[in-house]
């Protein structure tokens, strides 16, 4: 499913502006339209001048400009050109067809070395990429000059927000709402705040944390590196080395790219609350990752680092918080006018006084009680025609109306084995399989 080419929106920030696409933000969410892996780039040609080689009539000119795609992947750097080392000038032949018996004509086999020829951009045209990038992010004033910043970025963004959403419906996909974002289903759900929408606001903080984070460790990042964790547990058999993902660095961005607007607006509060919460899940996963040195294994020294978990491990975690999120109600103080929150009592420490009862503990919190999504409307197309699984989700997805059952034939690889070298050899096996969709 190409969700960057559907232009899936993401909340990621505040904003004083009437909700647009792109990262502008309403009186409530912000929105992320994530272009298409190619659209950032298919604005301007990656050009650059080929490397010096003789002229030739089949090849053109030296330094003749070399065009790539006009549409490359985001995230990927231009594609490196692999030629051969220049062969020897021919020897000049006889009438008889003899080259000259004073020179000596090399015999090529074939598994001669190649050179690489790397095609890069000079400075002032990468600049101006990484500058066109983020202006089609279609960021804040605030949030383009931080992604202008460090030229890792713009495509970190886009990463960030295409995990986030493949994440999304990973996790809904047995759900009524399986993550739909396509068109107006998109930006009327990020105007309510149902636990869906929390969940969208906690997903993609977490996904830009994680995603910077790897990036800092990867070395993609002109402004941070790898994590030196100083306030790690000193011990003798420890040696801090490797690369850590670079959480302190990662987590400060994205609570200042994402901002906070005045406490008034409760709205933007419980905004920035779930945001706040997808942060803390990815620290609350990370993990002290060893290797041993040694004589045989002898673990007489560990080389230690720290490592984020498995961004499927946030989201399942992101899951459960979305089941057992907290309801709030707004409440407003006579003497000072400002809005506030209170959640009714479950067992959960609240209250982080100065008349702010948002949860002091992660959890996520909603406004508006979510729709049943089992018909279409503005907030989903609805569950009818959709696959369910007899006998675990078809009499919830469907919602009482019933379900479908259609028989077909599939083909499907099976017997699969690995021949040395180096390929899968696998036959296709024929079989009878029963499809259930959902009622209309």
């Amino acid at each position: 499913m190409q969700l960057a080419g559907q232009g899936v929106e993401w909340p990621v920030g505040y904003g004083g502006r009437q909700m647009q696409r792109g990262f502008l933000v309403g009186k409530g969410p912000t929105a992320f339209s994530p272009p298409h892996p190619c659209q950032v780039l298919c604005g301007f040609s990656v050009l650059a001048p080929g490397p010096a080689a003789p002229s030739c009539p089949r090849h053109g000119a030296a330094g003749a400009p070399v065009q790539f795609s006009p549409c490359l992947p985001i995230g990927l750097a231009p594609p490196l050109r692999l030629r051969p080392r220049p062969r020897p000038a021919p020897a000049a032949s006889c009438p008889g067809g003899r080259p000259h018996s004073g020179l000596s004509v090399p015999r090529l086999t074939g598994s001669e070395p190649l050179t690489i020829l790397p095609l890069t951009l000079e400075p002032e045209a990468a600049a101006q990429a990484h500058y066109k990038a983020c202006d089609r992010l279609k960021l804040e004033r605030k949030q383009r000059r931080m992604c202008r910043r460090d030229p890792g970025v713009a495509e970190t963004l886009v990463e960030a927000v295409s995990m986030s959403a493949l994440e999304c419906q990973y996790q809904f996909r047995f759900e009524r709402w399986n993550c739909t974002l396509e068109g107006r289903y998109r930006a009327s759900l990020l105007k309510r705040g149902f636990k869906e929408t929390a969940f969208l606001y906690a997903i993609s903080s977490a996904g830009l944390t994680h995603a910077l984070a790897k990036a800092c460790s990867a070395g993609r990042m002109e402004r941070c590196t790898c994590d030196e964790a100083p306030d790690l547990e000193n011990r003798e058999a420890w040696q801090w080395g490797g690369c850590g993902d670079n959480l302190k660095y990662s987590s400060k961005f994205v609570k200042e790219f994402l901002g906070r607007r005045s406490s008034k607006d409760l709205r933007a509060r419980v905004d920035f609350h779930n945001n706040l919460v997808g942060v803390k899940v990815i620290k609350a996963g990370v993990e002290t990752t060893c290797k041993c040195h040694g004589v045989s294994g002898s673990c007489t020294v560990r080389t230690c680092w720290r490592q984020l978990a498995p961004f499927h491990e946030v989201g399942k975690r992101l899951k459960h918080k979305y089941e057992t999120a907290l309801k709030v109600g707004s409440t407003t103080n006579e003497a000072t006018g400002e809005a506030g929150a209170i959640s009714p009592p479950r067992g959960r420490a609240s209250g982080t006084g100065g008349g702010d009862p948002l949860p002091r503990t992660p959890e996520l919190v909603h406004l508006d009680d979510s729709p049943s999504f089992c018909l279409a409307g503005r907030f989903s197309p609805g569950t009818a025609g959709r696959r369910c699984h007899r006998e675990k989700n078809c009499e919830s997805i469907c919602c009482g109306r019933g379900h479908n059952t259609q028989s077909r034939v599939v083909t499907r690889p099976c017997q699969c084995q690995v021949r040395w070298c180096c390929y899968v050899e696998c036959r296709q096996c024929t079989q009878r399989e029963e499809v259930y969709t959902c009622k209309g």
